[in-house]
């Protein structure tokens, strides 16, 4: 069960980690602070570059929480919150498939983060070496994490976005 879940923990936080470098950094192919920025901005989020940051460095630091099996509901928490996130900006109106740019692949990982905050990160951890795991995993930190994430989520899509105003019709 270890061995699985070390797979499990290398593979969504070097996925985390890649995303979260290419908009920090530009790695591989991405944009870069500025261009997620940009982004942020056509998202409408009220401050684009604090946004960006917030962003890359919540799949930056969430997936090495994660790969490393460190802080483990921690990493779980930033990334399901980014994963949230994606979903209702981004994904929620192109359907489910990833092929047509739905949100599959961001609920694989979201729900791959929650079941790891649930069974912990396992033997081959760095909670484990600390002796942390016992108190950083078990049955209520998976809906703990996930409500948390929707919570924040909810707070950055609507406190932290700019709204059009509603026009009232004419009475």
């Amino acid at each position: 069960m270890s061995l699985g879940l070390l797979i499990l923990r290398v593979v969504l936080g070097v996925i985390m980690v890649a995303h979260g470098t290419q908009k920090l950094f530009g790695w591989w192919g991405g944009p870069g602070l500025r261009g997620t920025a940009g982004m942020c901005e056509h998202l409408a989020f009220r401050m684009p570059l604090a946004a960006a940051c917030g962003l890359a460095l919540a799949e930056t630091v969430g997936g090495l929480s994660i790969a490393l099996g460190l802080l483990t509901p921690l990493g779980a928490l930033l990334v399901a919150l980014v994963m949230a996130n994606a979903v209702y900006l981004v994904h929620l109106p192109k359907g489910f498939f990833a092929t047509n740019g739905g949100y599959e692949f961001n609920l694989s990982i979201a729900g791959g983060v929650i079941a790891l905050a649930a069974t912990g990160p396992g033997r081959f951890s760095l909670d484990r070496a600390i002796g942390w795991d016992d108190n950083l995993s078990g049955t209520w930190w998976a809906p703990g994490v996930a409500g948390a994430a929707l919570a924040l989520a909810f707070l950055l899509l609507t406190v932290g976005r700019r709204h059009p105003a509603v026009s009232q019709a004419p009475a």
